[in-house]
């Protein structure tokens, strides 16, 4: 701007290298963002640079199958199952009463039975003694009680069995 003022020239000090070595930070692969690679230049040093992103592999579009039959018949069939569901539980709601007083019945058939089970053959018993046919006189003895013994015998797990029976 002004040529009249002078200009001192000097002389470039050489650049030397510092004697520590800089520590450069430490990149994890996570922590590299998309688009940005490790590349090699040509005279070998691996650095980062951003990269063209490649194209994803086209996925091939297939035509669309129709609904199978079996599908169709599940979709119609799941409603009315579900309804006839509902319905049995709200019938069961109804019938609870019932159902209790057959259950209670039930029982009661079955606790007769099995009291008719166990008291006809003490009342048989005690019949037969009382009309005297219980005291045990065989046919063409004099009276006394006939004991009967019978022998059965089996060889192996299913072998036929042979027995043989005494009378005295």
């Amino acid at each position: 701007m002004y040529p009249d003022t002078p200009h001192q020239i000097t002389t470039p000090t050489p650049w030397n290298p510092p004697q520590t070595p800089i520590r450069q930070p430490v990149i994890l692969p996570a922590e590299i963002p998309p688009g940005v690679d490790w590349v090699t230049l040509p005279n070998g040093i691996r650095t980062l640079a951003y990269t063209r992103p490649t194209a994803p592999p086209q996925i091939p579009v297939t035509a669309p199958q129709p609904v199978p039959a079996w599908a169709k018949t599940t979709a119609l069939l799941a409603p009315t199952v579900g309804g006839g569901i509902a319905a049995s539980g709200i019938g069961l709601s109804y019938a609870t009463p019932g159902l209790i007083a057959m259950s209670h019945a039930l029982w009661s058939a079955a606790a007769l039975i099995v009291a008719a089970v166990i008291a006809v053959p003490v009342l048989l018993r005690t019949a037969r003694r009382a009309t005297g046919n219980g005291t045990g006189a065989g046919v063409g003895q004099g009276g006394g009680a006939t004991h009967i013994t019978q022998n059965i015998t089996a060889t192996g797990l299913f072998g036929r069995a042979n027995g043989t029976i005494h009378h005295r």
